[in-house]
């Protein structure tokens, strides 16, 4: 006899990289969910979710989407889950678990909290996985294997519900821990947030280089400005709405990174070999315990 799938129907909305990741792995692996419906803002994203076959119906409106759902993800960018709670909240059905996928998540507790009903289950999640790619066609079945996935469900969630989130972010591959909402958005700040808009930043301050010399960063740029650019490539609306929505933890890291970055400053200018030399160990320390973690 085959086992019954974690949820009889999976509701995704947004089918970007993120989504369409999760519609792919539901596909490949099995045991996930019985149907995958995908939602999306655009026609043209609709259309494109169709022809690629990673779920098994589409709905333009979102309360269409999660009706009769047992389990629905906000895949969409933060800034809108305010408005997207509010259209689907009086079409989820009792017993119904709501989650996300979002980097920041005080503020998806404050967007999206008071619109859950009665009996519905809301487990916050952050898969700690990505690349600089959006839309549809980004996504893949894989993206999942080995990466952390962050829950930070409320006070009093029911447990078997956080339970059945954890499984199926174990079956996509991805190892899963609880975290308290705000924590998360510190650690996040540092090991994400800041190191997106530093990326943000030098490019920018790359593209407003003399053409001249602009020309020539692009021309012979090494594998650390390659890197940043990556970074820099990823989808701005997303980015945007992490920025302002993780604001204060943000702004603190980059006044710690900003006093850090001054110090060495200080040293590169008067010569002070053992800090420079303390730094670039400590950055080597780092990246040799992300390597042995298997996280690089």
């Amino acid at each position: 006899m085959t086992e019954a799938p974690l949820f009889r129907r999976l509701t995704l909305l947004g089918c970007g990289l993120i989504g369409g990741s999760i519609a792919r792995a539901a596909k490949v692996r099995g045991g996930i969910a019985g149907e995958i419906v995908a939602n999306a803002r655009s026609d043209a994203s609709l259309a494109r979710i169709a022809e690629l076959g990673i779920a098994d119906r589409v709905e333009a409106d979102p309360a269409a989407a999660v009706r009769g759902a047992d389990c629905v993800i906000l895949c969409a960018p933060v800034g809108v889950y305010a408005s997207l709670a509010a259209a689907i909240a009086p079409h989820l059905g009792p017993g119904a678990i709501l989650s996300d996928v979002g980097s920041t998540k005080q503020s998806v507790l404050r967007d999206v909290g008071p619109f859950v009903p009665e009996g519905v289950h809301f487990v916050p999640a952050h898969p700690l996985a990505g690349t600089e790619h959006s839309g549809p066609d980004a996504g893949f079945a894989t993206l999942f294997e080995g990466r952390w996935c962050l829950l930070t469900p409320p006070p009093g969630t029911d447990a078997g519900s956080v339970a059945r989130v954890a499984e199926l972010w174990k079956r996509m591959g991805s190892m899963v821990s609880v975290m308290e909402p705000a924590h998360h958005d510190r650690v996040l700040a540092i090991v994400s947030h800041l190191p997106h808009l530093i990326a943000f930043t030098i490019c920018g301050t790359a593209d407003d280089l003399a053409d001249e010399t602009r020309q020539q960063v692009l021309q012979f740029a090494a594998s650390g400005f390659r890197d940043f650019t990556r970074i820099a490539a990823s989808d701005p609306e997303m980015w945007r709405d992490v920025f302002l929505n993780n604001r204060e933890a943000l702004l603190e890291m980059l006044a710690r990174f900003t006093e850090d970055a001054q110090a060495m400053a200080r040293a590169v200018r008067w010569g002070d070999v053992a800090y420079i030399e303390d730094k670039i160990g400590r950055g080597r320390k780092i990246r040799r315990s992300l390597i042995e973690i298997n996280q690089a």
